[in-house]
């Protein structure tokens, strides 16, 4: 059996393990989280590496791909220095390849809920995200893009992916050199929310973008939107409902009541393929297509 391994410094509280057939090939999925702890991320990893078949580099980016250029983050880089044999991938891979079917799967689906209600989409941070940031500004979405609200607490909206582009060159190169924890929930960070921009929660149609941000400053009530992300556990299924959503879609399929991180569901990939790397985009691309992989959607209210 293959054995795909995600070591996270996010919450140990959603550690999850499955086994899953893809392709004909049965697959061990396991998430392992440090709570923060990039240290201890780093020694398991190196305590695994070259026992399993992938990594998949949990509640933290090597760096971002925004409009084409590659974007470092610095202080990520340690936590994977001692891994030398198993290929590790953080997520890039289908954050440019299957997130971006996202908002050509919410017209097939829902689309004339939304058209009814206004083509509007919060992404939370976009550069994060530039696949599924640019497929909403393709569809005819109004967007704001919360990068400096979400991550660097800078009461600034963009309001267009030419804009976005503009932050990225600009603050990216600082942004990657800042402790990851000032941009991005850690630990037990990510239990926690206290509300905020909320007048951009309540003008947004859909709301999209990584889980921990969307919760991170999410208000009480977010009757009737619609919300796109993934890396979901039942109780943030169930907090999203309660707080009123109507629907939600996750870019990465649920497996026994878990919507997996992009990190991990592109490590399982890479296990499957066999190939001792990462894959590429085409390659993504290509097995994305034999396995059908498409967003799901679920009606909460």
């Amino acid at each position: 059996m293959k054995r795909a391994v995600s070591i996270s410094i996010g919450s140990s509280k959603r550690n999850k393990a499955v086994e899953v057939t893809l392709l004909g090939e049965k697959i061990s999925i396991e998430r392992i989280g440090t709570d923060g702890d990039m240290e201890v991320a780093a020694l398991k990893y190196k305590e695994l590496d070259g026992t399993v078949d992938a990594f998949g580099v949990g509640g933290a980016d090597l760096g971002a791909l925004a409009d084409g250029k590659w974007y470092p983050l610095h202080s990520v880089t340690p936590m994977v220095r001692y891994v030398k044999k198993t290929p590790l991938v953080d997520g890039g891979g289908l954050k440019n390849t299957l997130e971006n079917k996202a908002p050509a799967f919410l017209d097939q689906k829902i689309g004339d809920y939304i058209n009814a209600r206004g083509r509007k989409v919060l992404v939370t941070v976009g550069v994060d995200r530039w696949g599924l940031s640019q497929a909403f500004a393709d569809a005819g979405y109004e967007t704001v893009y919360g990068d400096l609200m979400f991550g660097l607490d800078i009461p600034i909206a963009i309001y267009k992916i030419s804009q976005l582009k503009i932050v990225a060159a600009l603050l990216m190169p600082i942004a990657g050199r800042l402790p990851f924890s000032w941009i991005y929930p850690t630990g037990e960070k990510q239990e926690k929310r206290t509300p905020k921009w909320g007048k951009h929660y309540a003008w947004a149609t859909v709301i999209a973008g990584d889980c921990h941000y969307i919760k991170r400053f999410m208000p009480d009530d977010l009757t009737g939107k619609v919300i796109v992300t993934n890396t979901t556990t039942p109780e943030d299924v169930a907090e999203f409902k309660k707080a009123g959503v109507k629907y939600l879609i996750t870019t990465t399929p649920v497996l026994d009541g878990r919507s997996f991180g992009t990190n991990m569901m592109e490590a399982a990939l890479v296990a499957v393929a066999g190939k001792g790397r990462a894959l590429t985009w085409p390659e993504l691309t290509e097995m994305l297509d034999k396995l059908g992989f498409e967003p799901q959607l679920q009606e909460l209210n």
